[in-house]
Formats: C-alpha cells, sequence, structure tokens
C-alpha cells in the first residue's frame, strides 16, 4: 500500500437507538470495541496517519483508544457539536498533508474488509473520487448514487432529500470513500447545510468533483455484512453471528470440526493445528492455541491459554489464563466441570476432573486431582494422585504461600496442605488430615482426632 495513505475515521456519533449510556463505537463485537475493528483495519492498510473524529463521549472514546494503541500513532480530532458527516472530516483537516490520499471510515461499520479497501484506494489511483457502493433491494436510508446515461457517478443523494425517482434506485453509497487529500480539503471549506437535515454532507463532495472535472469512480461489492453499520442493539448482534459465521467458515476451511457454526463465537484469537474438533456453545477469548488433534467438549469457554496436542476439554470446562497464561500438556484430560484459573502449567496427561480448580500452580506428567478439589500455588511432582475434596491453604490472610507434593505422592479425600509446606516424594497423607509441617519421603502421614464410637447411643428428641 502507498506510505502516503490517511485514514479518517468518523466516531463521534451519540448512537441514541443502542439506549446505552456508553458511547456506540465502544459497544463490542467478538469482543473488541467497534471502532478498534476499524482501527486495525487502518494499521492493516498501513496508514501514514490515523485520525479519530470524536463528540459524544469523546474523553471515553480517546481513552479507550490510547489504551489499546499505546504507540499506535492515532491523532484525535473533536467535532462539537456534530453537525453532519462533512463537517466531521473538516475536523481532521489540520492532521492531513496535502501529497496523501485519504480514506474515509466510520467508526460503527467494523466490518469492512483490507482488501476491499485496497481496492478502493486502487480505484481512486490518486487522482480521483473513488466511492464504495453496494446495491440493496432496500436501500431506505442511505445515499443514492446517481448515474449519467452513460454510467458515470453523477452524484449522491440522501435519502431525506431525494425524489422519488432517485429513491427507486438501488445502487447506495456505503459511508466510505476514498479522494486526494488536496482535492477533499479544499472540497470541505466549501460545504453548506442548505438541506433537509440542515447538516453539512460529506457526500455532497461528489458535485464538487464533478463541476471541476475530477472523475468519480464507484468500487461496488456484493457483502452487505461489510458495509453495515451499528445503530441499535438488534443490529449489533446481527452482525455478531455474521462475524461468528465468517470466523467459523475460515476456521473450517482449515480443517477444523465445528459442531454447529451457529453456536460458536471467538472473541479474540484462535489458532488451531490438524484434526481440532469444538463441540457446540464453546467461547474462545484473548489468544487461544489448540493443538493437534485436541477435542474441545460443548459449552466451554477458553481464554488465554495454550491446549496442547491430543488433550481433551470436557464440557462445562471454565479455562482461563489472563496474563499468566494456561497451558495444558499433550494428551491431558480436563474437566468437565473443571476451572483453570492464570499461572495453571499442566503437563502431559493429567488428570483434571469434575469441580477442581487449579490456579498458579505446576502439574508434572501423569499427575491427576480427579475431583472435588482445588490447588493453588502449588508445585505438583509425577503421577501424584490427588484426593477428592482436599486443597491447598495458600493463603494466611495476608500472603501468599507455595505446597510442593513431590513425585508418587499419594493425598486421601478430604485433606488440607497448609500451605508453606513440602510432601515429600513416595510419600502418603491419609484421608482427612490437616498437614502443617513438611512430610519425609515415603512416609505415612495422618494428622487427625482419634475416633470415638459410643455403643447404643440416643439421639435428642424434641420436647414435646
Amino acid at each position: 500500500m502507498t506510505s502516503k495513505l490517511d485514514v479518517v475515521i468518523m466516531a463521534a456519533g451519540k448512537g441514541t437507538r443502542m439506549k446505552s449510556s456508553l458511547p456506540k463505537v465502544l459497544h463490542t463485537l467478538a469482543g473488541k470495541a467497534l471502532v478498534r475493528h476499524v482501527v486495525d483495519t487502518a494499521q492493516q492498510l498501513e496508514a501514514r496517519h490515523t485520525i479519530v473524529i470524536t463528540g459524544h463521549g469523546a474523553d471515553q472514546v480517546e481513552a479507550a483508544l490510547k489504551a489499546a494503541y499505546a504507540e499506535g500513532g492515532l491523532k484525535f480530532a473533536r467535532q462539537m457539536p456534530q453537525l453532519g458527516t462533512g463537517h466531521a472530516v473538516q475536523q481532521a483537516v489540520p492532521h492531513l498533508p496535502d501529497d496523501g490520499v485519504v480514506v474515509v471510515l466510520s467508526g460503527d461499520v467494523p466490518l469492512t474488509q483490507t482488501d476491499t479497501l485496497q481496492a478502493l484506494v486502487q480505484a481512486c489511483g490518486g487522482d480521483k473520487l473513488a466511492l464504495l457502493t453496494i446495491e440493496f433491494d432496500d436501500p431506505t436510508g442511505y445515499g443514492r448514487i446517481v448515474r449519467s446515461p452513460s454510467g458515470q457517478v453523477h452524484a449522491i443523494v440522501e435519502h431525506k432529500d431525494a425524489n422519488e425517482a432517485q429513491r427507486a434506485i438501488r445502487e447506495v453509497y456505503s459511508g466510505i470513500m476514498a479522494v486526494p487529500a488536496k482535492r477533499l480539503k479544499a472540497w470541505l471549506a466549501r460545504l453548506d447545510n442548505k438541506n433537509a437535515q440542515q447538516e453539512y454532507y460529506l457526500t455532497d463532495v461528489v458535485k464538487f468533483a464533478e463541476a471541476e472535472g475530477v472523475p468519480v469512480v464507484a468500487h461496488k461489492i456484493t457483502d452487505a455484512a461489510q458495509v453495515a453499520g451499528v445503530n441499535s442493539p438488534a443490529q449489533l448482534a446481527d452482525l455478531e453471528r455474521a462475524y461468528q459465521q465468517r470466523r467459523a467458515q475460515a476456521l473450517m476451511m482449515d480443517g477444523v470440526r465445528i459442531m454447529d457454526p451457529a453456536r460458536f463465537d471467538v472473541r479474540g484469537e484462535l489458532v488451531c493445528a490438524q484434526d481440532v474438533q469444538i463441540d457446540v456453545n464453546c467461547i474462545f477469548e484473548g489468544r487461544v492455541q489448540l493443538g493437534q488433534g485436541v477435542k474441545v467438549g460443548a459449552n466451554c469457554v477458553l481464554a488465554n491459554c495454550v491446549i496442547e496436542a491430543g488433550a481433551v476439554i470436557h464440557p462445562f470446562t471454565h479455562i482461563d489464563g489472563e496474563k499468566l497464561g494456561v497451558t495444558v500438556g499433550e494428551g491431558a484430560l480436563i474437566g468437565p466441570f473443571a476451572r483453570l484459573r492464570p499461572g495453571a502449567q499442566l503437563g502431559a496427561e493429567v488428570h483434571i476432573g469434575n469441580f477442581v480448580e487449579v490456579k498458579n500452580s505446576t502439574l508434572a506428567k501423569g499427575a491427576k486431582a480427579n475431583h472435588l478439589a482445588y490447588l493453588g500455588d502449588a508445585t505438583v511432582g509425577e503421577r501424584v494422585n490427588y484426593g477428592a475434596g482436599s486443597i491447598t491453604a495458600n493463603y494466611d490472610g495476608a500472603n501468599k504461600h507455595r505446597t510442593v507434593i513431590e513425585a508418587d505422592v499419594h493425598i486421601g479425600s478430604n485433606c488440607v496442605l497448609v500451605a508453606p509446606v513440602t510432601i515429600g516424594a513416595g510419600g502418603t497423607v491419609g484421608g482427612g488430615s490437616t498437614i502443617t509441617k513438611s512430610t519425609e519421603p515415603g512416609a505415612l502421614s495422618v494428622a487427625r482426632g482419634k475416633q470415638v464410637s459410643i455403643a447404643n447411643w440416643q439421639r435428642p428428641t424434641k420436647n414435646k
């Protein structure tokens, strides 16, 4: 792409129909703010400058983008008050060098593809006004593309200003254009608001171009989702499904088996090796990597984790690595109803069963915690068997402490290991024990009250 490409993103609107206190462009699609999808597209174009026009909720929008693109080179201009699309782009003029091509995008149109915009810029060629257009069966609300008898673009007429014949036109302007910066700046200076909405229309630049003999060309596409904007929760939901369907189709083209593409959500980055199987209602957030032959059962949530080859994630498992990440080793079996929290690092063939929670702990090859257990801040050796109902008491009310369980240890059911403590290799902890001191290798450790049995004991009865 040319190094002299600048992108203007209009993101000043209130989004009244969203019925939300959150600025419209900060509502999320696939786990990411709408405007971030557009900024990411601008970056894929290798734009020299990206200028975001803010207005409603400007402080909030700008703060969110600065946090997401600390080194991204974004520039901001504010539109106060909001007097139309032409007025919005006018605010970007001080940031636009004369030697570039300007691509105008909307912060609430998140699914425009990079190759579409590259084709639009090529159609512009550095000296023409290029418009991205599409045909709709129902073009209500869109600016109509009016062509001359020879087929040349003659004008864009906004819906509210169109006559009956013009409203019958099905080709509409998407809101996206590519235009030489020097000409755009001159045309913006000539805009007026003599129209039905008393706004400064960016589309009026078409009549200026025609008057000056500048060719106006249309790059027409057929994919409606690429130009669909978000003005209501219903439209956002429709675009979410469109996005997820595309992600599912792309993964299936690469050989991933997705049981039902309509019940599949990626809210980040999902990387899959061969022969991955994903059942229904699974959600993938952050960055998730699935190795060869991984199987993910129904109703799982996986975030910021690496699942290595051959592992099975049984239904209703929740894995979230947050900043520390989670790794599940080759051939491991996780779930159902398991929870892996940040810092869980599981080796090959580890078993984590139902209602087991692991946090900031490493489990070596073949270790097992099959039911109703908690492992926090623990180092677990190979082939350890960790009993049902057992926990590591890792927090003393002020600080976290580590538990070390060496190789081949057997922890009985319903035990409490009070950290810091080490259970020596090959040792056994009897069921129901509370262990507060480290144990020697190979030792049997039992720490519980002596059993007392009273023969023929009668339970108390209620007073009548």
